[in-house]
């Protein structure tokens, strides 16, 4: 049996894979060429390749479009993409080139959806899902977009005191959306989730508060997000029915009401034994909305989705190099990154979340059994786990060129969750940012966004200068 890396991959997992395969023994990413970014840039460094991001919108439209041929659907798709996963200009800006709408979650995103209309990246037909619990400054934002003309911009009540602040500011008709409260699994240790309504109270306050004021305002859409995401298993199906079921009745009595959001929580790829059939899981989204729609006797609805993790999340990685090995005992053998996973991979440690992890040279040196360490004092900074592994291998580090380690698929919430920018534990420095994307030309071309963490940006912060 050989032991070099290239034969422990090749005989765990279907490799080369779509995103990753090995020329002339060094890791690729979507086709660039790691090694020659890190011999340009050096490390530790975050990589985003943004074409990835309008591959995998095209991806969603194009399952969905299958799914409703197939079905003969008789509404409409409409691809969102929820801004927190990532706030960066460059990712939505890129995202938005793919002809689709957007989420957003807090009263600055509004900020961002006015410099988006200053640029001419969107319209007044975008639609624009407003969603969380809402204080005065962000319902008087969304107010003056709807008093600007803004007419797709749809506030998704997420209690019933929501909607009297809209009857206040709001002077032209508008949309409104309502969140259904999610039942939460089992392990959870509440049974509600604490966001949107009660479902047996919608019918209830849409006849009481909403019924008769169609010169003013309209309910168009009913609202559903799971915490666990989109899987194939009794939870998902009986909380997506409750709400198709919910929106059969209310449909009845409303109209007006045309569209079901779905919200997010299509799974990215972690690991290389990754296995989900996207194209399965929407034809049943499809099926289950029709089906129970005819047997209701009711109109379907146009189907929204919020896309977040799986727009932007598998367009990044985090490189790192091995700067020194420490054999602490006669089991462990820790590899020392010249970074943190607590300032960078935040998710590593506060949710145990596992990213792909590969090295991207050595890839025909034998491998051992290794613990990847944080540069922090922190006995927390550390990852020992990779999904369908449950061990990190990595190769020998030998003689020669440092070793690199590449964590992928890192592109959603980490820089929002570790603060871009700020104070990082131990101050350890945000490593440099290098975007891959295309000119005008269409030429695939690199960049610096953002170069590494200086001290004295930190020590300005601190109040030291």
């Amino acid at each position: 049996m050989n032991n070099t890396y290239t034969d422990l991959v090749k005989q765990t997992f279907n490799f080369p894979q779509e995103g990753f395969e090995v020329k002339d023994n060094y890791l690729q990413f979507n086709g660039l060429d790691i090694k020659a970014l890190i011999d340009k840039y050096g490390t530790p460094m975050k990589l985003t390749y943004l074409p990835k991001i309008g591959m995998q919108i095209r991806k969603a439209k194009k399952m969905f479009d299958t799914a409703m041929k197939r079905h003969k659907y008789e509404g409409s798709y409409n691809y969102c993409y929820c801004t927190k996963s990532s706030h960066f200009s460059f990712v939505v800006e890129e995202a938005l080139k793919h002809d689709i709408h957007l989420e957003t979650s807090y009263a600055y995103d509004i900020e961002i959806i006015k410099k988006l209309y200053d640029k001419r990246k969107i319209n007044k037909e975008t639609f624009i899902i407003c969603n969380g619990y809402k204080q005065k400054g962000y319902t008087s934002r969304i107010a003056g977009l709807l008093n600007n003309g803004f007419k797709n911009v749809i506030p998704i009540l997420d209690n019933k005191e929501e909607l009297q602040h809209y009857k206040k500011t709001v002077k032209v008709p508008f949309k409104l959306g309502i969140r259904v409260a999610a039942e939460e699994e089992p392990n959870f240790p509440f049974y509600t989730s604490r966001l949107g309504m009660r479902a047996r109270d919608v019918l209830e306050f849409y006849v009481d508060k909403i019924e008769g004021q169609e010169d003013r305002f309209q309910l168009k859409m009913l609202h559903i997000f799971l915490n666990k995401g989109i899987k194939d298993d009794i939870y998902y199906w009986s909380e997506l029915n409750k709400v198709i079921n919910l929106y059969c009745q209310l449909k009845k009595i409303c109209p007006e009401l045309d569209s079901i959001n779905i919200g997010g929580g299509f799974p990215i790829k972690h690991s290389l034994g990754f296995d989900y059939n996207y194209q399965f899981m929407i034809n049943e989204i499809v099926r289950n909305i029709k089906q129970s729609c005819k047997k209701a006797k009711v109109p379907m609805p146009h189907i929204f989705t919020e896309f977040g993790s799986y727009t932007v999340g598998e367009s990044m990685a985090h490189i790192y190099s091995v700067i020194g090995q420490k054999e602490q005992n006669d089991r462990e053998m820790w590899y020392m990154i010249d970074s943190s996973f607590i300032t960078t991979l935040p998710d590593t440690w506060g949710i145990g979340e596992k990213f792909l992890m590969l090295p991207i040279n050595k890839w025909s040196e034998e491998y051992q059994r290794v613990v990847l360490g944080g540069i922090t004092c922190d006995s927390h900074d550390y990852y020992d786990s990779e999904e369908h592994i449950n061990e990190v291998f990595l190769p020998k580090n030998t003689n020669g060129e440092p070793l690199f380690v590449g964590f992928f698929h890192t592109g959603a919430y980490q820089d929002q969750i570790s603060g871009y920018g700020g104070i990082k534990h131990c101050l350890i420095p945000s490593p440099k940012h290098i975007i891959v994307g295309h000119d005008k030309n269409g030429k695939l071309v690199d960049w610096v966004y953002a170069k590494e963490q200086t001290a004295q940006s930190m020590l300005k912060i601190l109040g030291y200068m």
